[in-house]
């Protein structure tokens, strides 16, 4: 078997996330079906991360193993086509060794999560951002999100179904900045860490919520951590303003 590591975009609207269900659409569904068209007995593919249902990707990484070899710009080409119509896309595609394997050999992952913050709902991104009419403070945002920098048990920022082993997570970056938009200002949120428990970045992002609009203070997000208590947490932000933008390697697979 010959395997290859591919980067792929893809809009997380008409899915139930990536992961295949069945008689339900799924990211992973969709690339295997394209995959299957190429080889029928090609396995199923991992993937760097399993975003949910409406979660978006601009650089989600995931392996698969093809009986013959392909030259990379054939093989994408191949699998664009056979994606069609679906709103997914084969960024890059090359050969890897044997032992590279998309989710345990990440040691990052980047996220970016948009607000649109004005009184306007949006017309054009309506399934990219959440939308925050009433007024946020991206300064004291930032003040709250710099207490979860660092090792932590994220216990209170955890879905009660997540899978994880231990609460115990290493988030190395989270930043607030603001991007002006027309008739108001869109908040970006961006976080990296090496792995994230599930519902953890949408947690902290509607706990940041919060903090923006002035019903908690930013040392509450301290408090929050330290609870080790979901009850703790703030409303768990929808899922339309989430992007997967990066995942991490020791050797990057594309170079």
């Amino acid at each position: 078997m010959h395997r290859y590591a591919l980067r792929i975009e893809y809009d997380g609207t008409p899915f139930r996330g990536w992961q295949r269900q069945v008689a339900l659409a799924s990211v992973q569904g969709a690339v295997e079906a394209a995959l299957r068209r190429l080889d029928p007995q090609a396995p199923s593919i991992a993937a760097a991360g399993r975003t949910d249902t409406g979660v978006h990707a601009t650089a989600q990484v995931a392996h698969c193993d093809l009986a013959r070899a392909w030259d990379a710009f054939r093989l994408r080409a191949a699998l664009n086509a056979h994606l069609r119509p679906h709103p997914v896309a084969v960024l890059a595609a090359a050969p890897v060794p044997e032992d590279f394997h998309a989710r345990f050999s990440a040691i990052e992952r980047a996220y970016v999560f948009r607000i649109l913050n004005r009184r306007a709902p949006p017309a054009l991104d309506a399934q990219r951002v959440w939308h925050v009419p009433h007024p946020l403070d991206a300064t004291a945002m930032q003040a709250g999100a710099a207490y979860l920098v660092g090792q932590h048990d994220f216990t209170s920022f955890r879905a009660s179904q997540c899978q994880a082993l231990s609460p115990v997570k290493t988030l190395d970056a989270i930043t607030v900045t603001v991007v002006p938009a027309a008739a108001g200002q869109e908040i970006r949120i961006a976080l990296r860490a090496r792995s994230f428990l599930h519902n953890q970045v949408r947690s902290i992002v509607g706990t940041l919520e919060r903090v923006g609009a002035g019903a908690w203070a930013p040392h509450r997000v301290r408090d929050t951590l330290e609870a080790r208590d979901r009850a703790a947490c703030g409303p768990v932000a929808p899922p339309q303003g989430l992007c997967l933008t990066g995942v991490r390697y020791p050797v990057d697979p594309f170079a």
